[in-house]
């Protein structure tokens, strides 16, 4: 039997996670959300190499209230009350040009 390789993975810059649960955002706005950050991440040019962002969707982020809520790393920071325009925002300024949207944040790892 041949020797089982392990998966690869391309280097990636963050993980940002969509909540796209019903329970904090009625009318599931998370999962419109996580198609239009598809099209952000094509648009600023993030989608692939060692700059690129890994997305994901999740039922629940375990805040059922002021949603949609997404969470970027490695940095751990969670962003409440997410908009297609602050989601726009989040792309530009944060996931492109690493400046946190100061104003949207609601928690943030401990460093």
């Amino acid at each position: 039997m041949p020797a089982q390789s392990n998966p690869q993975m391309e280097p990636y810059a963050r993980h940002v996670i969509v909540c796209t649960g019903g329970f904090c955002s009625p009318g599931h706005r998370g999962r419109e959300l996580y198609s239009l950050l598809a099209q952000l991440l094509q648009r600023e040019d993030l989608l692939f190499g060692p700059r690129r962002i890994k997305r994901g969707e999740t039922p629940c982020l375990g805040v059922c209230s002021d949603g949609p809520v997404m969470v970027v790393y490695p940095e751990g920071v969670w962003y409440a009350r997410v908009t297609p325009r602050l989601l726009e925002r989040i792309v530009v300024e944060h996931l492109r040009d690493g400046r946190v949207v100061d104003e949207a944040v609601f928690h943030r790892l401990d460093p």
